[in-house]
C-alpha cells in the first residue's frame, strides 16, 4: 500500500461521515462576500450597450452625448466600427459612471448605428427548412455493423422523434467583475470557475503581463460550466478602469443580459429507429440527430447513448443560428444523449408490451462498462421505488382525469480529478493552513479540503483554515468536468501525509522513538503501542521558530482518486389530463462516485441536480422571437424554473462501501442531472399512453399529444 492511501472503513473519523460546511455560518449570515458584494472606495459603475439585432453590422459608435451625462467617467468600445454581430445583446460599448444611475443614463445616449442582416433563431422539431448557409456540413454518417442486416433481422422495429430545446445558465450570481488598475499592476474580483485560468486570458487580451494581474474570488453564487471564461464584459471592466485612472471598476450582468448572453445548452432532436427481437435483444439503431446552439452549432449528443448496439447507423448535422453562443452546462451532451436514447428505448418497450426496467437489464452486456455496478444500482432502484410491484404498461396504471405513471433512465460520467497544487502549513503554534488558488462553486470545496487535511493530521475541520480563491496561491484547474473534488481531495491528502512525516521528524526525539514509529490520534501524537505522547499543539512546538510548509498536487490516476460513474433513477409522475400539467411525485435517484468525502455535501450535490433536472424536464425553454430575433423570457418571470413546490419526493442513495470505496474520489456533481429529463418523460408516457416528444413537458404539449395532434 502506499503510505498515501485513504484510510481503511474502520479507521476514519471525518472521511464519508455528514460534516457541515465550515463556511455556512458565513453564507447563511450575509458574512460570505461575493463578487456582487464587492465595495471599494471611489468605485465606478459600469453598463454596456448592447445590440438589439439578431444579425448586423456596426455602422458607427458615437460616444460624445454619453461623455456630457452627469457623473460619466470613461468608455471603451468593445466592438469596433465594421463588426459583425451575431446575436441579440451582444456587447457593443461600455461605459463607466459614479453610479448605477449615471452609468445607465450614458449608455442609453450612446449612438451606434448598424446594417441590419438576415438571421435565424429557429429551433425547433422537426428539422425546420432553414436556408442552406445555415446548416455547418453533416457530420459523414457514422455506420457500425451491417445495419440493413440487423433491422431485417429484427422482429419489432420502432421509429421516433424526440427532443429537448435550447435553455439558459440561471446561477443565483450573474456573470461580472470588479477590475482596478494600482501601481501598474490589475486586480479583479470576478465570478469565476477558473481562478488560475483568468489571469493569463486578461494578460493575453490587455497585452499586459500575468504576473501583475490578481484574480480573486472569494465565493461564487454558482457555476455550471459558463463562468470558464474572463468573457468581454471582464476585459471591458478592466479597460475602463485604465482609462478611468485606475478607479475600481464594477461591471455585472443584470438578470437580461444574463439570460440573453451568459450560456446556454444547446438543443437537441433526432428521428431514431431501433429494431429488436422478442425477448427485447438490440439489434439495430439509425439516428439523424440536429442542433443548435449559436455560432458553433451546438454539439453532437453521443448516441445512441451507453449501449453498444451491434448494428447502427447515425449522422449529425449542426445548424447555426443567432442566439447567444452554447457554454457548458452541467453534464455536457449527456442529457441530450440520455433523452433522445431512453425515449426510444421506452417506446421499443411498449411496443413488447415490456417492462421497459427488464428491457434495460436484457441488454446490460451492451453497455461499454460496469454493467454489474448498473445492476446492482437498479435493484436499489427498483426496492426505493417500489418499480416491481407497481409498474404497469403505458397509460393503464391509473384511470381518471389525473393519471400516473413511472419512468426509468441511466447514465454514466467520467469525473476524473483536475490538476490541482496546494501548500499546506503546519505552523509551531498547531495551526494549520492549507492555500490553493482554487475556487468553490458551491460544491462544498473549502469543506472538502479541511476534512481531507483534518483526517490526515488528527484535527477537526474547523482547525484547518482553507485558504482559496486568490491566483497568487498554487494553481489549481478550473472546476468542470466534477473534477475539482478528486483533484483537491488528492492532492491535500498528499500534502497532508508529507507535512505530517516531517513533522514526526522533529517530534521522534522528544518520544524517544523513531519517526516511523509515530501516528497521529485525536490532536494527538503517539508513538505506536500507546507507550508516549504529546498534545498536537506540544508536538509543533517541537518546529522551533518556523513554520513547515510541503506542496501537495495530484499527481494523476491511482489509488486516491478514480474515473467513471453509473447512476439510475425513476420518476413517479401524475398527469392532469384536463389541464396537461404534469406533477412529480417521486424521484429516485441511486449513484456511485467513489469514496465520498463528505456525505452530506455529496447528498446535497445529486439533490441540487434532480431540482435542476425537473426544472428542465417541466419547464425551461429559451423562447426566441422569429421576427425580431430577441429572446422573449430573458428573465425570471417568464423563464421559468422549478420551486419547492415542485419537486415532491426526492429520495437518494449513494453506492457506497466495499466495490466502491476502493476506486478513491470520483466527482459527483454533474451526472445526476442527466437522467431526469429520460425519466420524467418516460414517466408521462407511461402516465398517459401516448410520448410527448419533445421536452419542456408543458401543458400544451401533454393537451396535443392526447389529441394526437403532432407536438
Amino acid at each position: 500500500m502506499s503510505q498515501y492511501d485513504w484510510p481503511s472503513a474502520s479507521k476514519r473519523r471525518l472521511v464519508g461521515k455528514d460534516i457541515n460546511r465550515v463556511d455556512g455560518l458565513a453564507k447563511a449570515s450575509g458574512k460570505a462576500i461575493y463578487t456582487y458584494d464587492v465595495r471599494i472606495p471611489g468605485m465606478l459603475y459600469a453598463k454596456v450597450v448592447r445590440c438589439p439585432h439578431a444579425h448586423a453590422k456596426v455602422k458607427s459608435i458615437d460616444t460624445t452625448t454619453a461623455e456630457k451625462v452627469p457623473g460619466f467617467k470613461a468608455s471603451y468600445v468593445i466592438q469596433k466600427p465594421g463588426a459583425e454581430i451575431f446575436w441579440a445583446g451582444d456587447d457593443i460599448v461600455a461605459v463607466a459612471a459614479v453610479d448605477e444611475h449615471a452609468a445607465e443614463m450614458a449608455a442609453r445616449a450612446v449612438d451606434v448605428q448598424y446594417t441590419i442582416l438576415p438571421f435565424l433563431v429557429l429551433d425547433a422539431n422537426p428539422l425546420p427548412p432553414v436556408p442552406l448557409t445555415a446548416y455547418r456540413k453533416p457530420m459523414d454518417p457514422e455506420v457500425v455493423g451491417d445495419v440493413t442486416a440487423g433491422f431485417s433481422e429484427s422482429d419489432v422495429v420502432i421509429e421516433g422523434h424526440y427532443g429537448l430545446p435550447v435553455i439558459t445558465h440561471c446561477c443565483l450570481e450573474s456573470h461580472g467583475s470588479v477590475a482596478t488598475w494600482t501601481h501598474d499592476a490589475l486586480q479583479v474580483h470576478i465570478s469565476t470557475q477558473a481562478v488560475s485560468g483568468i489571469g493569463g486570458q486578461l494578460s493575453q487580451a490587455l497585452k499586459f503581463p500575468q504576473n501583475k494581474i490578481q484574480v480573486l474570488t472569494k465565493y461564487v453564487g454558482g457555476g455550471y460550466g459558463a463562468k470558464l471564461a474572463a468573457d468581454r464584459w471582464g476585459l471591458a471592466a478592466a479597460q475602463l478602469s485604465k482609462q478611468a485612472g485606475g478607479a475600481p471598476v464594477k461591471l455585472m450582468l443584470d438578470r437580461h443580459a444574463e439570460q440573453q448572453v451568459g450560456g446556454c445548452r444547446p438543443s437537441a432532436y433526432a428521428h431514431v429507429k431501433i429494431g429488436a427481437k422478442n425477448d427485447g435483444t438490440l439489434l439495430a439503431w439509425q439516428s439523424e440527430s440536429w442542433s443548435t446552439g449559436g455560432l458553433g452549432g451546438g454539439s453532437e449528443p453521443p448516441l445512441p447513448y451507453l449501449f453498444q448496439i451491434p448494428n447502427q447507423r447515425r449522422q449529425h448535422t449542426q445548424i447555426v443560428n443567432n442566439i447567444g453562443s452554447a457554454r457548458s452546462m452541467r453534464g455536457p451532451h449527456h442529457p441530450q444523449a440520455c433523452l433522445l436514447t431512453m425515449g426510444a428505448l421506452d417506446d421499443l418497450a411498449a411496443k413488447l408490451n415490456m417492462d421497459p426496467l427488464k428491457l434495460l437489464l436484457k441488454n446490460v452486456n451492451l453497455l461499454a462498462a460496469r454493467a454489474a455496478v448498473y445492476q446492482q444500482e437498479f435493484a436499489v432502484a427498483d426496492r426505493l421505488m417500489g418499480w416491481s410491484q407497481r409498474w404497469k404498461p403505458r397509460g393503464t396504471m391509473s384511470r381518471g382525469v389525473v393519471r400516473q405513471g413511472l419512468g426509468v433512465s441511466m447514465h454514466s460520467w467520467p469525473g476524473k480529478a483536475h490538476d490541482f497544487q496546494c501548500n499546506l502549513t503546519i505552523n509551531p503554534d498547531g495551526s494549520v493552513l492549507v492555500k490553493a488558488a482554487t475556487q468553490d462553486i458551491g460544491t462544498g470545496t473549502r469543506t472538502v479540503i479541511a476534512i481531507v487535511a483534518a483526517e490526515t493530521l488528527g484535527l477537526d475541520p474547523e482547525d484547518i483554515n482553507v485558504m482559496i480563491g486568490d491566483s497568487t496561491y498554487p494553481t489549481s484547474a478550473g472546476s468542470g468536468g466534477s473534477g475539482t473534488v478528486g483533484g483537491s481531495g488528492t492532492a491535500v491528502r498528499r500534502a497532508a501525509v508529507d507535512a505530517l512525516q516531517q513533522l514526526f521528524d522533529k517530534v521522534a526525539p522528544a518520544l524517544g522513538t523513531t519517526a516511523d514509529q509515530l501516528t497521529v490520534g485525536q490532536k494527538t501524537v503517539l508513538a505506536k503501542g500507546g507507550k508516549a505522547s504529546l498534545t498536537w499543539k506540544q508536538a509543533c512546538s517541537k518546529l522551533g521558530t518556523l513554520p513547515l510548509t510541503v506542496s501537495g498536487r495530484n499527481p494523476g490516476p491511482g489509488t486516491l482518486a478514480d474515473s467513471g460513474v453509473c447512476g439510475v433513477q425513476m420518476a413517479d409522475v401524475s398527469v392532469d389530463t384536463g389541464t396537461g400539467v404534469v406533477r412529480i411525485n417521486k424521484i429516485v435517484a441511486v449513484q456511485d462516485c467513489g469514496l465520498i468525502i463528505d456525505h452530506k455535501t455529496t447528498m446535497s450535490q445529486v439533490y441540487g441536480c434532480l431540482v435542476m433536472g425537473i426544472g428542465y424536464s417541466l419547464y425551461e425553454e429559451k423562447v426566441m422571437d422569429q421576427n425580431l430575433g430577441q429572446m422573449l423570457n430573458p428573465n425570471m418571470e417568464f423563464y421559468r424554473l422549478c420551486g419547492i413546490g415542485d419537486i415532491g419526493e426526492l429520495v437518494v442513495h449513494l453506492m457506497s462501501g466495499t466495490g466502491y470505496d476502493e476506486r478513491g474520489i470520483i466527482g459527483c456533481g454533474e451526472p445526476a442531472v442527466i437522467s431526469p429529463g429520460a425519466a420524467i418523460s418516460n414517466a408521462v408516457a407511461n402516465a398517459i399512453g401516448v410520448r410527448v416528444p419533445q421536452l419542456p413537458l408543458t401543458p400544451d404539449k401533454i393537451l396535443a399529444a392526447l389529441s394526437g395532434v403532432n407536438s
